[in-house]
C-alpha cells in the first residue's frame, strides 16, 4: 500500500521530503536530534520533549514495538517524529502493539523515508531550530511561513503544562527510611522508582507547590526533577529552590532541576547550539576522577563563572549567598557544566538522567549519594519549619 507523502521544513527553509508516519495532520516544534539507538517508547513519553520534533539518529526504528510497561508517563509528549526506516512488524515478547499504530492513536504526526543522518548533521551544524512536518500541505514554502510564526523554545515556560494536576505518593520498598517531596516539573517514572528501591517514599507535587506544601508532606529531603522549557523562566521553581536551600533541607536536583538550582545559587543558563540528547555521553565525576557513560536530554546548560564556549571548567570553589559551590561533574565533549557540589548546605546536582530510562546505569550511585545525603543532614524538623538555620547554629553539628 502506498503511504501518503510528507515534508519536513526547517525554519532556515531547509526541506526533506518523505512519507507520513503515524499521525496525518501538521505539526511545529523545536527540531532535536536523539542519538540513541535503543529506548524510543521511553523516549516518546518523557515530558521533557514537550513542544520538540525528535529526529532519531539509528535508521531502524520501532522493531521492538511498544508496550504498557516502559513508558515514562501517561502519554506521548514530542511534537513531532522523524525516523528514516521504520520497521514493517514489530518483533519482541514484550510488545503489545506497533510503534506507528500507537503514535497514530496519540495524533502523533511523524514522518519517515528521511535521510535523518544529513538532518541531523545539518542541526549540528547550524543548530537546533523551529520546524513543521506536514502530510496536509504539499507546498514548502507555506509550510516555512508557518513554522516561523511559531514559538521558540527560548523564553518557553512549560513546567505548568507537564506537571501532574494533583500530588501523588510513590511509597518504598521494604523498609521505609526517608520521605522526599518531588517537586514534578516534568519528571518520569523511574525516578520515583530508584528512590523506592532505597527504601524512599516519594510525594510528588505540582510545579506551582510552596515551601508550606513541600513541609506539609514531613519530607526529610527535596527532589527537583528534569522538564522541558527554559529555565529562565522558571522564576517560581527557582524561589522554591532557594526556600530549601535557606532551610539546608537536603536538595537534589536532575536535568531541568540541575538548571533550576544553579539559578537558585546566582548563577546564569544559557541555550546550547544543538543540546545533548542520547545515551551515550561521557561525563568525568570529579570527585572520583571516574568517566560515567551517560543519559541526556537538555538544550540548556548552567553558566558558572569562568566556564562556557568550550572553555575548561574551573575546579575551585565559588562563592555564593549560599556557601561554596564546586562544578562536581563535567561532559568530556564540549566541557559543558553537568553537576553542582554546594559545599555549604545539603545539595547537589546533575545535568543528566541517573534513573536510566532509557540509558545506561552508570550515574545510578547517585541516588545512594542522595540518600546518604539524609541520612547525613539530620537536621531539626522545629528549626526547619521556624524558617532556617544560620551558619552558627550548625557548624557544631555539620562538623561532628
Amino acid at each position: 500500500m502506498k503511504r501518503r507523502s510528507a515534508i519536513l521544513v526547517l525554519e532556515d527553509g531547509r526541506t526533506f521530503h518523505g512519507e507520513a508516519y503515524g499521525s496525518v495532520g501538521e505539526t511545529f516544534g523545536e527540531a532535536v536530534f536523539n542519538t540513541g539507538m535503543t529506548g524510543y517508547q521511553e523516549t516518546l513519553t518523557d515530558p521533557s520533549y514537550h513542544r520538540q520534533v525528535v529526529v532519531q539518529t539509528a535508521p531502524h526504528i520501532g522493531n521492538t514495538g511498544v508496550n504498557g510497561e516502559d513508558d515514562e508517563s501517561d502519554r506521548i509528549w514530542v511534537a513531532g517524529y522523524v525516523v528514516r526506516d521504520p520497521a514493517r512488524i514489530s518483533s519482541n515478547w514484550r510488545a503489545g502493539g506497533g510503534l506507528e499504530d500507537r503514535l497514530a492513536a496519540e495524533g502523533v504526526v511523524g514522518i519517515s523515508g528521511v535521510d535523518t543522518r544529513a538532518l541531523t548533521r545539518h542541526l549540528r551544524e547550524r543548530g537546533a531550530m523551529r520546524v513543521g512536518i506536514s502530510s496536509v500541505e504539499d507546498d514548502p514554502a507555506a509550510l516555512l511561513e508557518r513554522v516561523r510564526r511559531s514559538p521558540q523554545m527560548v523564553g518557553a515556560n512549560l513546567s505548568d503544562e507537564v506537571t501532574t494536576a494533583k500530588p501523588y505518593v510513590v511509597e518504598a520498598q521494604g523498609e521505609h527510611r526517608f520521605t522526599v517531596a518531588a517537586v514534578d516539573l516534568g519528571i518520569k517514572r523511574n525516578v520515583p522508582r530508584r528512590l523506592a528501591a532505597r527504601g524512599v517514599t516519594t510525594h510528588v507535587l505540582p510545579a506551582g507547590s510552596t515551601i508550606s506544601d513541600l513541609l506539609a508532606t514531613g519530607a526529610d529531603a527535596v527532589f527537583f526533577s528534569p522538564g522541558p522549557g527554559d529555565p529562565a523562566t522558571a522564576d517560581g521553581p527557582v524561589a522554591l529552590a532557594r526556600e530549601v536551600l535557606t532551610r539546608r533541607i537536603p536538595l537534589f536536583g536532575i536535568c531541568f532541576g540541575s538548571q533550576i538550582l544553579g539559578r537558585a545559587l546566582g548563577f546564569g543558563t544559557y541555550k546550547l547550539g544543538y543540546g545533548h540528547r542520547g545515551i551515550n555521553q561521557p561525563v568525568l565525576d570529579r570527585a572520583t576522577g571516574k568517566v560515567e557513560v551517560t543519559s541526556h536530554n537538555h538544550g540548556f546548560a548552567v553558566q558558572v563563572p569562568g566556564a562556557g564556549d568550550g572553555a575548561v571548567v574551573p575546579d575551585q570553589v565559588i562563592q555564593t549567598e549560599f556557601g561554596g559551590v564546586q562544578v562536581s561533574h563535567v561532559c568530556l565533549n564540549d566541557n559543558v557544566v553537568e553537576g553542582l557540589r554546594a559545599v555549604d548546605v545539603p545539595a547537589f546536582t546533575v545535568q543528566y538522567h541517573p534513573e536510566a530510562a532509557a540509558g545506561p546505569h552508570d550515574a545510578d550511585y547517585l541516588f545512594d549519594r542522595f540518600a546518604e545525603l539524609i541520612e547525613g543532614g539530620g537536621l531539626d524538623r522545629k528549626l526547619i519549619e521556624g524558617g532556617g538555620l544560620d551558619r552558627k547554629q550548625t557548624e557544631g553539628r555539620d562538623n561532628a
